[in-house]
């Protein structure tokens, strides 16, 4: 392993959560010190190399610092890092790179057409428009060598259909027309890499994998996989949602994710939500479940 003194690289990620746990392995392996801000570091599952604070609460060290990841919702009075300590992390001498994690809910509804990162940002919900406002203002900060990820749907280990499944607790709701975009987090992590690789201040690019689709069709393929009974088709008028999951039907559109593969160099390890689902399931280890050797679909 390079030593931390002789690779210099500090990444600070703020909200070390879902998608920064993939990725942290991989730069402590090449020496980079990592840390990490949670709501309770004492709580937190711990990662091997990971330097875990709790923040609010604790002082974060700058010093040093050349790489920032940026991954704490916003909320409606804006974006509480940029708040807090927005001047300071301005101010860094030693800053080479910010990645801030938001999400294609910017891009709005689209009536099942292609996005890509030139399409006006028209948020339809309130969690869209927080994200495009505290893009707006990130960029708005002079010099910060600012980089945007608008995240598809991300899925992986513990965030796929298999639990409910299992559990009878899966609805294949159907709105007519209606797909989604989405990301495995393994993917997600690979495109931060190849950005950390190669920086490119005020870029945008969106992550998500070639293949959108429909929900059910999603939860249908992870069920064939377990070898249960694909659940009934629910349909959508009908499905009594909450509200916030009412609000991501709202928002239908195919999201393009060219420049990630032109720009960056990437090549998806999971291209679609079958080859994803599969590596999810295997890396679950469902216990009593055995996927068939030639999955359906694929």
């Amino acid at each position: 392993m390079v030593s931390r003194m002789t690779h210099g690289k500090t990444l600070l990620c703020f909200g070390f959560g879902y998608t920064a746990r993939a990725l942290a392995p991989y730069l402590i392996a090449q020496g980079w010190r990592v840390i990490g801000t949670t709501r309770d570091a004492n709580e937190a599952a711990p990662v091997e190399g990971v330097e875990l604070l709790s923040w609010p609460g604790e002082d974060v060290p700058l010093a040093g610092v050349t790489h920032i990841l940026l991954s704490i919702a916003p909320d409606a009075e804006g974006d509480p890092i940029l708040r807090a300590m927005g001047e300071a992390i301005a101010a860094l001498p030693t800053l080479e790179w910010v990645g801030y994690l938001s999400t294609t809910a910017v891009y709005g509804d689209h009536d099942g057409a292609w996005v890509d990162e030139s399409t006006p940002v028209t948020p339809a919900s309130p969690r869209g428009d927080w994200r495009a406002s505290a893009e707006r203002a990130w960029q708005a900060v002079p010099g910060l060598p600012l980089h945007i990820f608008r995240l598809a749907g991300i899925y992986g280990p513990g965030r796929g259909p298999f639990a409910k499944l299992m559990a009878g607790k899966a609805r294949r709701i159907v709105k007519p027309g209606q797909v989604f975009s989405r990301i495995h987090v393994d993917d997600i992590a690979q495109v931060l890499r190849a950005s950390l690789a190669r920086p490119s201040p005020g870029a945008i690019y969106n992550v998500c994998d070639d293949e959108p689709a429909p929900p059910q069709d999603v939860l249908g393929y992870a069920a064939e996989l377990l070898g249960l009974p694909v659940p009934a088709e629910v349909p959508f008028d009908e499905a009594g949602m909450s509200p916030m999951a009412r609000s991501f039907y709202g928002e239908n559109k195919r999201v393009r994710n060219d420049r990630i593969k032109d720009e960056l160099g990437v090549t998806l390890l999971y291209p679609n939500y079958q080859s994803g689902l599969r590596a999810v399931l295997a890396a679950e280890d469902m216990a009593g479940f055995v996927p068939p050797a030639d999955p359906p679909g694929v």
